[in-house]
């Protein structure tokens, strides 16, 4: 059986109505940016993570862009990011004007290890920018302890991560804000680019919101040299429409990640590992091969879509080589790169497309 490593097309048929109605609303209306869809939405969303401000904007990368720059990051101010992410997070940190500084990862969640975070600091250190990766919340109470005891501002990157929770309580609102990513492709996704910030500090919100309106508080009065990164109406109400149904497809995919752990049993193939304290919403199901070229190979040849998140660290991106890092630096997320294979995971999935890839990698030829 043939299983595309991810298709919108099971959400798509079922949501096909509201976001129709959506669409409909919105151009009957005539009015595209900043307003009543906007408004709605960023209200529903920061209730639904439990915190008390949404700010639209572009998409995720200048979610966190915007973020660094409301908290008064300044060109050689240091940002702590893990050296295993999408480079989107390495970017915010320079598009605010300081310089990311990658941290070692655990292999076995793929998240920032908070016993080397430490080794990260300096006196240039502003932020922290856990990432959730793969929808797998970080140890938030380890790094905002950390962050606590240097006195250092907590960022989040949520962009794989609407819904997961550690200790029960939704990531997003550990620090001083976050920032999501409503890529179509996400747990919660537009049909576009998108992107929002959330905060519990309204003067943060406000600040925010206007430098992603040209740095501007009211029309024609501009406090910033801001930029042009607002989430327009038709995304703001497509993702309303979407918003709730969010909790039960998390569940869908918590659904198919548990059979995963429990009947994928190849001695070649390292699972990920769960922490008794995390809630992940598995927006990529990655699991790591020593052969991985080998499995990918194989899986393809029997119809199983994969991905690869993310061949090259962070610190060896070649746009980046002039922070001075050298293979060996992170062994963890190096290893990581080299072995890491991601496979289907989204809504919609059946019992059969589920019991398809895990025959597959467990019939991979061994050694």
């Amino acid at each position: 059986m043939a299983v595309p490593f991810v298709s919108f097309l099971p959400m798509e048929r079922e949501l096909d109505a509201d976001l129709r109605a959506a669409f409909d609303r919105v151009y009957r209306r005539s009015w595209y940016i900043g307003g009543e869809e906007d408004a709605a939405f960023e209200k529903a969303f920061a209730a639904w993570c439990g915190t008390k401000f949404t700010v639209g904007c572009g998409n995720g990368l200048d979610a966190l862009m915007l973020a660094l720059k409301a908290i008064g990051l300044q060109p050689g101010d240091e940002v702590i990011v893990p050296a295993d992410t999408y480079i989107a997070t390495a970017l915010a940190v320079t598009y605010a004007g300081g310089i990311p500084v990658p941290a070692e990862v655990r292999l076995d969640t793929f998240n920032l290890d908070p016993e080397k975070l430490e080794s990260a600091i300096s006196r240039k250190t502003k932020a922290i920018m856990p990432v959730h990766l793969y929808g797998q919340p970080c140890e938030m109470d380890r790094i905002a302890a950390i962050a606590k005891k240097n006195r250092l501002a907590v960022i989040e990157d949520c962009a794989q991560a609407h819904g997961a929770a550690w200790n029960g309580r939704k990531v997003g609102t550990f620090g001083i804000a976050a920032g999501f990513s409503f890529y179509p492709g996400k747990n919660l996704g537009a049909l576009g680019d998108a992107g929002a910030v959330v905060t519990g500090d309204e003067a943060l919100a406000k600040k925010i919101r206007a430098l992603g309106n040209y740095g501007s508080d009211i029309k024609y009065h501009h406090l910033y040299q801001g930029h042009n990164s607002r989430l327009d109406e038709l995304q703001a109400a497509f993702l309303s429409a979407k918003l709730p149904h969010l909790d039960r497809m998390n569940e869908a995919r918590r659904a198919i990640a548990k059979k995963y752990l429990e009947q994928i049993r190849h001695p070649e193939v390292v699972l990920p590992a769960v922490l008794p304290e995390a809630t992940p919403v598995w927006h990529i199901f990655g699991i790591r091969c020593a052969r991985r070229d080998a499995l990918e190979a194989w899986l393809t040849e029997k119809g199983i879509g994969t991905g690869r998140h993310y061949p090259c660290p962070v610190h060896l991106q070649p746009c980046y080589q002039d922070l001075g890092y050298r293979e060996g630096d992170f062994p963890a997320a190096e290893e990581i790169a080299r072995t890491e294979l991601s496979l289907p995971m989204y809504y919609g999935m059946t019992e059969a497309e589920t019991d398809a890839v895990i025959a597959a990698v467990n019939s991979f030829p061994q050694e």
